[in-house]
């Protein structure tokens, strides 16, 4: 009613216009809404129209119990008129009602009608007060009787169609007769039956009158006796004016046994559910052409019925004026064989001939399907929703995966292809190590070892994300890295130059255990061909071979703490590159004779912001270049191991800005990539990388003297079922 008054303010037009607009538009709605072939069916004019909606609604409180419709009553007047009574629990909305009775007149039956109020009031029934309008409804034809609906019957248009039909067949016979003769003689020729013939063939009898009604036949006495009546129809009652009961079925005194008592008062047994009016014959007299329902109560049923719920009984009444007694046919209004179990009921209490046996079957496997239907669209939206918990494990493991292996490389593998090795002619390979790690490790709990080396590859990994180089692995306190491969690129010796200062950087700002000082890192840089593959089944992992792992690993081992160490092809690489490099000369190296070798300073033309990553933000922080490190920012190693600060995590958590090269992704996929970068990191940032093996005992050397010899690969394979048991067990302490 708000949104009326609004809607009236609005328009500028009082609550009835705008009430009887609603209704046509209603109307309208339930035809599209799949009601129209049902509310043409309901009767053949108007008043049969109107005197079945009680039904209809019936009939959809079975699908929609919880429905409060309004009831509908109407009366003929001798001048052709009618009085339309309307109840309804819902004040002020009976301005409805025209526009949907005149849209279903105009529509149904091609009438125009006009409804007027002329009576207004409140009457007290059983469930409360209603709102009780009476209607004047007069109609009048609006096109020719030949243009109206098949389902229109009007009677004054029946006489009419007749009269035509009559006159349309003497002047046929007059003719046909004047004719006769001068037709004899003649030639006979093929004539079109005339379609007035063939209408007379139909519709006339006997003499050729039109058949205008139906006269029904009684028999002078009632060829049925009163036993098997009550056995045909079990489910009847016939009361007098005072509710006296005179007459009842088999089975409703079954259910009832006081009714075997005749005499009683009806009232005394049974309640009136619909319509919502006292239980009087007069009132039933009123509502006659309405559907009845009648519910027994509770405390008149015998004691077996007492928690079962109640019997609801429905049907019409008819008034038998000679006999001035009410005859109630009725059927048990039951939906489904749940609630005939209830009230302990069977199929075999219904009569063979009453339609409520197929309505219960049938409501039953409406209900069966209902519930598979719902079934359905619960296992639909349980799967919809397991499918999307799937899509996000599925992005958490390729995350994972990409973070072990190169993205084309883990793509050929979950496709069960072959990885095939690959040469690339010219990458650059780094190696780092811990200075004075096998005394570090002697003197501290093995916890504290792996503190140390997850907070300093955390920062490194991280690193690898800036400069867009590829981690290799790492074996104890060995870090290996390679760019150009497995994606070529010109800058691949800057980016591995660039990430070694950061490294460098990175180093200082985590505590050596022991002595509390920031830890030192000696870096080997060494540039030429490589081949790369994927190596076991078993933990793939993706692998360098070639003689150029070997020196890169000897420029590592051979190298000076805090010092990054290049080879002289690495040096070519660099030299007219904006670096910073000095010359170390010649010196002996294991395995490979005298080696002319260099040490990088620093980028010329980069900030140490830019090489660390760090967001633009930070320019004015105070941080200084390259060449001038604070020793002071050191992130000490706790050892009563209690997880990092808030401050140490939320630094972790500083964005990651992408170094440009001139061979560089664009902008928008820098961006890309670092997104994926964090989701990756986010998945293995707090636990074991599983490229962080961590040896706390196996492969140690001493720390001033050059590192055995790698047979041209990553390790040795002698190796490998210790490094593996170390992994393992690095990841549980982690």
């Amino acid at each position: 009613m708000q949104l009326v008054d609004k809607a009236c303010k609005v328009l500028g037009v009082p609550a009835d216009i705008v009430l009887r607009e609603f209704g046509k538009y209603f109307f309208e709605f339930c035809k599209r809404s799949g009601y129209d072939h049902m509310l043409r069916t309901l009767g053949g004019n108007l008043y049969e129209f109107i005197e079945n909606l009680d039904a209809l609604h019936s009939y959809l409180s079975l699908s929609y119990q919880e429905m409060n419709a309004p009831s509908f009553r109407v009366e003929k007047n001798e001048d052709g008129s009618m009085h339309l009574h309307y109840y309804s629990d819902r004040r002020g909305l009976c301005h409805i009602v025209p526009g949907i009775i005149g849209a279903a007149a105009l529509d149904f039956f091609n009438i125009e009608i006009s409804m007027k109020i002329v009576n207004q009031t409140e009457e007290e029934e059983r469930t409360g007060k209603k709102e009780h309008i009476v209607f004047l409804v007069t109609q009048n034809p609006l096109f020719p009787c030949k243009e109206r609906n098949e389902f229109s019957s009007s009677s004054q248009c029946l006489v009419d169609s007749e009269k035509q039909i009559e006159n349309q067949l003497n002047k046929e016979d007059l003719e046909k007769a004047k004719n006769a003769n001068g037709d004899r003689g003649n030639s006979v020729c093929p004539v079109k039956k005339s379609h007035w013939k063939t209408l007379r063939g139909i519709i006339t009898l006997g003499k050729g009158k039109l058949l205008r009604g139906f006269d029904p036949v009684y028999p002078k006495s009632l060829w049925i006796d009163t036993k098997t009546f009550c056995n045909g129809l079990p489910f009847h009652m016939v009361f007098d004016k005072e509710l006296k009961v005179k007459q009842a079925g088999v089975s409703i005194q079954k259910i009832v046994p006081g009714l075997q008592t005749m005499g009683i008062s009806l009232d005394q047994y049974f309640r009136i559910v619909h319509p919502e009016v006292p239980f009087t014959i007069s009132s039933i007299q009123k509502f006659i052409n309405s559907q009845f329902v009648f519910q027994t109560r509770r405390e008149m049923m015998p004691e077996s019925w007492r928690e079962r719920p109640m019997l609801e009984l429905r049907g019409q009444m008819m008034w038998m004026e000679p006999l001035q007694c009410m005859l109630y046919l009725c059927s048990p209004l039951l939906r489904s064989l749940h609630e005939l179990e209830e009230r302990q009921m069977h199929i075999a209490d219904i009569a063979p001939h009453d339609v409520t046996r197929d309505l219960i079957l049938l409501n039953q496997q409406r209900l069966a399907e209902m519930e598979l239907s719902s079934q359905l669209e619960r296992k639909k939206e349980e799967l919809r929703i397991l499918s999307k918990h799937l899509e996000e494990e599925k992005k958490k493991t390729e995350a994972l995966l990409y973070a072990m292996l190169p993205q084309h490389v883990a793509n050929q593998l979950k496709e069960g292809k072959r990885v095939e090795a690959g040469e690339f002619k010219e990458c650059t390979i780094l190696f780092s190590d811990v200075v004075t790690f096998t005394n570090i490790c002697a003197q501290c709990e093995p916890i504290q070892i792996v503190l140390m080396l997850n907070s300093m590859y955390l920062r490194f990994d991280r690193l690898t994300t800036v400069h867009d180089v590829y981690k290799v692995e790492t074996i104890g306190d060995a870090y290996m890295v390679v760019g150009g491969v497995p994606v070529p690129v010109p800058t691949h010796a800057e980016r591995v130059a660039n990430f070694a200062l950061g490294m460098i950087m990175a180093a200082k700002g985590v505590q050596n255990p022991v002595s509390g000082n920031p830890i030192q890192i000696r870096v080997g840089i060494h540039t030429g061909p490589v081949l790369a593959g994927v190596v076991g089944e078993k933990m793939p992992r993706y692998c360098l071979f070639g003689d150029t792992v070997n020196i890169a690993s000897r420029m590592e081992s051979h190298g000076v703490p805090s010092k990054i160490h290049l080879s002289s092809s690495a040096y070519q690489c660099l030299k007219n590159k904006n670096f910073e490099i000095t010359e170390r000369g010649e010196i002996e190296v294991k395995g490979k004779g005298k080696m002319h070798t260099y040490f990088l300073i620093r980028n010329k033309s980069a900030t140490e912001n830019e090489i660390m990553g760090r967001p633009m933000k930070d320019l004015d922080s105070g941080h200084e270049s390259v060449q001038s490190i604070p020793e002071g920012k050191i992130e000490a190693i706790p050892s009563s191991h209690q997880p990092a600060t808030q401050a140490q995590q939320k630094k972790e958590q500083t964005p990651t800005i992408a170094m440009k090269y001139v061979d560089g992704p664009t902008d928008a996929q820098n961006s890309l990539k670092r997104r994926n970068q964090m989701k990756a990191g986010d998945l293995t940032g707090k636990t074991c990388d599983s490229k962080s093996d961590g040896s706390l005992h196996g492969n140690q050397h001493a720390d001033d003297g050059p590192r055995p010899p790698n047979q041209g690969r990553v390790r040795p394979a002698a190796e490998e079922p210790q490094n593996r048991n170390v992994r393992s067990n690095f990841c549980t302490l982690l």
